[in-house]
């Protein structure tokens, strides 16, 4: 049997989100609705290009029901709402996502965004120029703001459900000029839509949140992803001491030498709370529940609930805290600003 982590303790009250909305596949859901979330994760995962291989199949029927039932269980073992944090052009498929939202009754936010440069594409960048020059800062806050106002893009078809989420990626090696209009240009769409904007760090992370905080962003409306990672050593108290959100969103991955282990994460989480930045931390698994094109990442939606929150309370973490962390925090994140 299984049994639901408790989260029925008095959310932490939060007047800021009060009356306020988030759009999810199938339009505005009030903030208090949302539950526990799920922030960074990966329903369909496509690489570009994938879908047209022959030996790939793109069975829809049977997309659609791997992935109902992964958000099923998601929603069992208590969650509520989840986060397709992919951006445009990795396998989002908004129509997908309203049959699975309505036929679970799990909250589905999906995202705007793109990154990093090398999966763009030459389309992204201005070919008039040699060398080719990337597309300015207004050009990407134009696209992104257009598809949280005035709902995503279906291909040559239609716009349908608006986008909760804006996203973006820097490469590992170091952010390059067209990652630093894409940054920019999604601080603005964020700052005129009013979603937040979620940044997957390059090289150095505080240098990347800068960028956005540039643009006059509120540091709260940001969530720095991929601070389990061994070369954020120290950043993570950081960003959370500049009221931007970090992102552990790697939880359940124990194998991968570039990644801390579950164990390394919870004294993280400790050590965050324990430094007065409770309200700031962001779980995830980078969890992937179709994956076309590149290596499965089967690991459950709910594997923060079921598994790592569980094993943070062994270590000391509070039901405050862990309600603050699942519930709380992701919504004030996500709340229209």
């Amino acid at each position: 049997m299984i049994h639901p982590l408790s989260v029925d303790t008095p959310a932490t009250p939060n007047t800021a989100t009060a009356g306020k909305a988030v759009n999810t596949v199938l339009g505005p859901v009030p903030a208090h609705e949302l539950g526990v979330v799920a922030v960074h994760e990966a329903l369909l995962s496509v690489v570009p290009g994938a879908q047209y291989a022959p030996d790939i199949s793109m069975d829809r029927a049977e997309i659609f029901e791997v992935l109902a039932a992964k958000l099923s269980d998601f929603r069992a073992h208590g969650g509520r709402t989840i986060v397709d944090s992919t951006g445009m052009f990795h396998g989002r498929d908004v129509k997908l996502y309203e049959a699975l939202s309505r036929a679970t009754g799990v909250h589905i936010i999906a995202s705007t965004g793109m990154g990093p440069e090398e999966t763009l594409g030459g389309y992204f960048l201005t070919p008039q120029t040699n060398p080719p020059t990337p597309w300015p800062a207004e050009k990407f806050a134009e696209l992104f703001s257009k598809e949280a106002s005035e709902g995503m893009v279906v291909p040559r078809v239609e716009r349908r459900g608006s986008a909760g989420l804006v996203t973006t990626t820097a490469d590992r090696a170091g952010m390059t000029p067209t990652e630093e209009s894409l940054f920019r240009g999604s601080a603005r769409a964020s700052l005129s839509t009013g979603i937040p904007l979620s940044i997957r760090f390059g090289a150095d992370a505080l240098h990347d949140l800068d960028i956005v905080l540039d643009e006059k962003l509120p540091a709260g409306r940001v969530l720095v992803g991929d601070l389990d990672r061994k070369d954020a050593a120290g950043a993570a108290v950081e960003v959370a001491r500049r009221g931007a959100f970090t992102g552990l969103d790697h939880v359940g991955l124990n194998d991968d030498a570039n990644y801390l282990s579950d164990v390394e994460r919870a004294a993280l989480v400790v050590e965050l709370v324990e430094a007065g930045h409770g309200h700031r931390i962001i779980l995830s698994s980078n969890a992937i529940g179709v994956a076309k094109g590149h290596p499965d990442y089967d690991l459950p939606f709910s594997h923060v609930l079921s598994t790592f929150v569980p094993f943070l309370k062994q270590q000391g973490l509070s039901d405050e805290d862990a309600h603050r962390i699942l519930v709380d925090n992701p919504r004030e994140l996500l709340t229209h600003s």
